[in-house]
């Protein structure tokens, strides 16, 4: 699903200059808007904190009707209200006013030797000045964990500075809530989740108040991408909801065994769907009965493999990995406050070097989870899972051609990225240091021209990761205040909140409202390219949205269709793996042949039609070498595809369309020392 490339970078071409000139007769200038200092509230609360940019957002379109801006596709704007409600301090808004919004947590104070979290995770001891509002003498902060970065007038700034997509993550995670030693709630995850979706809709109604009325204001929710596009159209911010927790719908899982089952995850992903959610996340820092997580590492991996064992009873298991893909390694870092919370006797376990992936991958329920985020037209997030899961998401997306796969905040292992931009994908980075960054943006600047695909960043901002610090007042390109915004229509100078006034330089990115300081320095130190690609990042992530709306899945021409083989593996008299089961639709049937190489399946489609595309979906027993041939009377057969390096799981064969009633899979060397065994064959025209 290659896109138009957006861009040469082989000099200025008469192509070039044209555009230029359509650009700026039909394209709105950078700074055009609707009307008269729409963007400025006729009411905002006083006291509150500056802005500090001056000039039009942008709106409309370019010259080729794409829209232009910024995505944060991983934000966490409510997360103060999860882990029980003490774990992030402040609000991102009060109907009492800043002062109330921006205070810490009471046990912070009087010097902050009670904020444990953030000595856990940061070290040191924790102390700081707690006060916020006015002062701000410690926080927030660039390298602290648990004070509120996403205060609504930073966000407004960020919006303001060119972003037009923000993905708000409904975070939370029942353990962490249960071991930490202050909260003011239970700790249910979807109590949690449902809870930071009603105050994302009570936020936008706060900011419509200050522009006069419902609809009026710059903060919109959107539920589907071509309202996203309207939305950004008219230079305001399109928010999207997504949804980042350990056991969605009560998927955990116990000592291996799953405590939920089919019925729960359709009610709870139609729930989140009426909520308005369109992305999440299946498994997040816990292995649950959908899928196995991609590691941390480190002191915090110590801890939550802690948190693992305290919530399902067992510790990650690894294994070699089988391809060139791998999860995270887990270290042997200590982690002493954590692992308090274990029982006497038990202790982490330590981990070969070589031994880089989990053992679990998507099971049962998650590939279920899986194929019903499809019916919904959901995106799927694939940070945070195992490779072994990603692998088989990526094959099932593959064999749909299903768009809807999103990394977020570079939580997967790199070598899937051509993969995910195949797809229609999209793909951001966490929100690292303006090298870290830049090298990275260029390391992968050449799929990107290939595919014809923006970049985004995931700011991960309240998500207890740690932001990019300064890099000096005396480094030799600084940030200088004040600059122009990417699209050279408005002013930033340096953000005051209180008695406070932040400055990249030598505060790093502390709160929100940075984001665009960040984006020049980043301009800065990675050049012009690097914020081009950023600043195609909507139209990009727009694209994967739409694409993943507008599927269909196509017909299989193989449901139901007449099934023989050359022998059937015979059990006992209560089950049957008859060659009709590898066409029933069912998954947890199967097709299973005798114990040699030589053995086929054949499927006549009762009548002729195109071929293009055949999807093998293996049980253990695959093949190592096989064939798939196509024939019009069952008589004359010619090879459409075949392999040799065949690895089991999810295979889809594509090839050139071929008129054909009949489809055989000949087998011709195993891969283990049972047969074949296949669940489902699905034939389809393309």
């Amino acid at each position: 699903m290659a896109r138009r490339s957006y861009r040469s970078r082989n000099g200025v071409t008469v192509m070039t200059l044209l555009l230029l000139v359509l650009t700026v007769a039909l394209g709105p200038a950078p700074s055009s808007a609707a009307g008269d200092d729409w963007w400025n509230p006729a009411a905002r609360p006083a006291p509150d904190s500056q802005i500090n940019v001056t000039g039009a957002p942008f709106t409309g379109t370019d010259a080729r009707g794409q829209v232009r801006g910024f995505v944060d596709a991983h934000n966490h704007l409510f997360s103060n209200e999860a882990f029980g409600g003490r774990l992030i301090c402040g609000r991102t808004f009060s109907e009492a006013g800043i002062a109330d919004a921006l205070e810490d947590c009471p046990e912070h104070y009087p010097d902050g030797s009670l904020a444990i979290f953030d000595f856990i995770t940061n070290g040191g001891d924790g102390r700081h000045d707690p006060v916020g509002w006015p002062t701000f003498e410690d926080w927030p902060a660039h390298d602290s964990l648990t004070h509120q970065q996403n205060y609504y007038a930073w966000v407004e700034r960020a919006w303001r500075g060119g972003q037009r997509v923000m993905v708000n993550d409904l975070v939370t995670n029942g353990v962490i809530c249960s071991v930490y030693f202050f909260k003011d709630r239970g700790c249910d995850e979807m109590t949690s989740i449902r809870l930071q979706a009603k105050l994302t809709y009570d936020l936008q109604a706060y900011v419509d108040r200050m522009y006069g009325g419902p609809g009026k204001g710059w903060f919109r929710i959107v539920t589907d991408s071509a309202q996203a596009r309207r939305v950004i159209e008219q230079g305001k911010l399109a928010v999207v909801l997504g949804v980042e927790t350990s056991e969605p719908f009560g998927c955990k899982q116990v000592l291996d065994v799953p405590q939920c089952d089919k019925e729960d995850i359709d009610k709870g992903l139609d729930e989140l769907y009426a909520l308005g959610v369109r992305s999440m996340f299946l498994c997040h820092k816990f292995d649950n009965a959908l899928c196995g997580v991609r590691f941390d590492s480190g002191t915090l991996g110590t801890a939550i493999n802690v948190g693992q064992f305290l919530s399902t009873g067992t510790f990650w298991r690894t294994e070699r990995c089988a391809g060139p893909q791998a999860d995270n390694p887990i270290g042997l870092a200590a982690a002493p406050e954590a692992e308090k919370r274990l029982p006497q006797g038990v202790s982490v376990p330590s981990y070969d070097a070589d031994a880089r992936c989990n053992v679990r991958g998507l099971t049962a329920l998650g590939e279920y989870a899986v194929r019903g985020m499809m019916q919904r037209k959901m995106m799927l997030e694939i940070d945070h899972m195992s490779v072994k899961a990603t692998g088989r998401v990526l094959d099932i997306f593959e064999a749909e051609s299903y768009p809807g796969v999103l990394s977020s905040h570079s939580w997967m292992d790199l070598k899937w990225t051509e993969r995910v931009y195949g797809l229609g994908g999209f793909i951001a980075q966490y929100m690292h240091g303006s090298e870290g960054f830049s090298a990275e943006a260029e390391r992968t600047d050449a799929l990107r021209d290939k595919y014809g695909v923006g970049y985004g960043y995931g700011t991960d901002m309240n998500g207890v990761g740690g932001w990019p610090g300064p890099r000096g007042a005396d480094t030799g390109n600084p940030v200088r205040y004040p600059f122009r915004s990417a699209d050279g229509g408005s002013l930033i100078d340096r953000q005051t909140t209180g008695e406070r006034t932040w400055d990249l330089n030598t505060d790093g990115a502390a709160h929100y409202g940075l984001v665009p300081d960040w984006i020049e320095d980043i301009r800065l130190v990675g050049g012009q390219d690097v914020v081009d690609d950023l600043f195609r990042g909507a139209e990009s992530y727009l694209d994967t949205w739409g694409g993943t709306e507008r599927h269909r899945a196509e017909t299989d021409l193989a449901a139901g269709a007449g099934a023989t083989a050359s022998s059937t593996e015979w059990w006992n008299p209560f089950s049957s793996h008859a060659p009709g089961r590898a066409v029933d639709g069912d998954r947890d049937t199967r097709w299973a042949s005798e114990w040699s190489d030589a053995q086929w399946l054949r499927l006549d489609l009762g009548a002729t039609h195109l071929v293009g595309r055949v999807t093998l979906d293996w049980e253990r027993a695959y093949a190592k070498a096989y064939r798939v041939e196509l024939s019009a009377d069952g008589r004359t057969w010619r090879t459409a595809w075949s392999t040799t390096a065949g690895d089991g799981g999810l295979d889809t064969a594509r090839f050139t369309p071929i008129p054909a009633r009949h489809v055989r899979v000949q087998g011709l060397v195993r891969g283990t020392e049972w047969g074949y065994s296949l669940r489902e064959v699905g034939v389809h025209s393309r």
